[in-house]
C-alpha cells in the first residue's frame, strides 16, 4: 500500500478516537441530529479503521513469515503462511482502496426518469414507450415502486415525451449511467420495404430533491397554470382542469403533471419534478466550473449523440461508454438490466482506483 493511502488511514484512525470522545459527551445527546450524523460517521470509520489494523496484521504476518524461510524444517509451513498472508493483504487492500472512493450522495436517493422522442418520428416515439417499458419492468423485477408524472402520447401509441418517478433503495446510484442518447436499429412497423432505420430517444435520469433542505422556490418566480389532461380516452381523460403546469420563470424550467384526479395532488408532483430539474441544473452549472468531463444528462436527441445502441436484427446491445456488447436484447427490454448497470458502476470504480492510485483523486 501506497504511503499517501496508509496516511490517509492513520488520520482515519485518528478520528475515530475524536469521536470517541466527542460522543462520550453527555452535552450530544441533546442535538439528536447531530448525534445520529456522528453515530453513523462512528460506524462507518470503526469498520475501515478495524479492517486496516488486520491488514497491518496480516503484513506483520507476512513479514514473520519470510524470516522463518531461513529455517529448513519450517520453510514449508512458512511458504504456506506466506501464501495465505499475501492472499489477505492483497484483498485487504483492494477493499480498503475501494472503501475510499468518493461516493455520490445523490446514490440512495429517488429519482426521476425522463425519455424524450428524439430524431426518427412516429418510429422514435415507439421507441421512447420500449424504453419505458424496459425501465419500469426493471423497476418490477427491483421491487421499487414507480408512479408516472406526465405523459404525451404519440398518434401511433409511443411517447413524445414520459416521466415518472422512482422510488426504492439505491434508486439514482443504480440508474443514474442510463442518462444520455439510446440509439434504436429496427425495422419499423411503418416501413413497407422492410429497411432498417435508425431512430433516437433521450433518457435522464434526476435524483430527487429534498422537498424541505435543498431548491426553495420562490412563488412569485412561478407561473403555475392548469389544464384539462389528456390522455387515451375513457375514464382517464380528467373532465375538469386538474392537470398542472409549473413554469420557473427566471430559468424557463418547466413541468407538469397530470396523472392525478386531484389539482392539489398534481401541482406537489409537478412542484417535486421542477425541484429535481432545477437541483440538477445547479448541479451541472458547478460540474461545469470545475472542469468536469462528465457530459449533460440529455444530448441532442441527434443519431450521432449516443451511449448506448439496441440493434433489433442482431439482437445486440452495445454500450459505447464502456465497449460492452450483449446478445441477449430482448431480457434487457423485458427489465433485466443488472448485467449492464453493473458494468457501467465497476467501469466507475476502475477508473477512481487508478485515479486514486496516481494520487490524482
Amino acid at each position: 500500500m501506497k504511503d499517501s493511502l496508509r496516511q490517509q488511514f492513520e488520520r482515519l484512525a485518528m478520528r475515530l478516537n475524536e469521536l470517541d470522545a466527542t460522543l462520550s459527551d453527555p452535552a450530544i445527546a441533546g442535538d439528536m441530529k447531530r448525534f445520529r450524523a456522528l453515530t453513523r460517521e462512528h460506524a462507518e470509520v470503526a469498520g475501515l479503521v478495524e479492517r486496516f489494523h488486520r491488514f497491518e496484521q496480516r503484513e506483520r504476518d507476512l513479514a514473520a513469515a519470510r524470516d522463518m524461510l531461513a529455517d529448513p524444517e519450517m520453510a514449508g509451513l512458512a511458504q504456506d503462511e506466506i501464501d495465505l498472508a499475501l492472499a489477505d493483504t492483497e484483498r485487504l487492500r483492494f477493499e480498503l482502496q475501494t472503501a475510499l472512493l468518493p461516493r455520490d450522495p445523490d446514490d440512495e436517493r429517488n429519482a426521476f426518469v425522463e425519455i424524450r422522442a428524439g430524431t426518427g418520428g412516429d418510429e422514435s416515439a415507439l421507441f421512447a414507450a420500449d424504453l419505458a417499458r424496459m425501465y419500469l419492468r426493471h423497476c418490477e423485477r427491483r421491487g421499487w415502486r414507480t408512479e408516472v408524472m406526465s405523459e404525451s402520447v404519440s398518434d401511433l401509441g409511443g411517447y413524445k415525451e414520459v416521466v415518472f418517478r422512482i422510488e426504492g433503495e439505491n434508486v439514482y446510484g443504480q440508474l443514474k449511467f442510463e442518462s444520455g442518447g439510446h440509439r434504436v436499429q429496427r425495422v419499423p412497423t411503418t416501413e413497407t420495404q422492410g429497411r432498417i432505420h435508425t431512430s433516437a430517444c433521450t433518457v435522464a435520469v434526476l435524483p430527487e430533491a429534498d422537498a424541505a433542505d435543498e431548491v426553495k422556490l420562490n412563488p412569485a418566480e412561478l407561473r403555475i397554470d392548469t389544464f384539462r389532461a389528456s390522455g387515451a380516452g375513457g375514464q382517464h381523460i380528467n373532465k375538469t382542469d386538474s392537470a398542472i403546469r409549473i413554469t420557473h420563470l427566471p430559468t424557463g424550467i418547466v413541468a407538469e403533471c397530470q396523472d392525478d384526479r386531484s389539482q392539489h395532488r398534481n401541482k406537489a408532483k409537478a412542484m417535486a419534478v421542477l425541484a429535481a430539474r432545477l437541483r440538477e441544473k445547479d448541479r451541472s452549472e458547478r460540474a461545469a466550473k470545475e472542469a468536469a468531463t462528465r457530459k449533460g444528462l440529455i444530448g441532442s436527441g441527434d443519431r450521432s449523440d449516443r451511449i448506448r445502441t439496441y440493434n433489433f436484427p442482431q439482437g445486440r446491445l452495445t454500450d459505447h461508454r464502456i465497449n460492452l456488447t450483449l446478445y441477449k436484447l430482448q431480457n434487457i427490454l423485458d427489465g433485466d438490466l443488472d448485467e449492464v448497470t453493473s458494468a457501467l458502476q465497476a467501469a466507475q470504480s476502475a477508473e477512481q482506483l487508478a485515479a486514486l492510485e496516481s494520487g490524482n483523486l
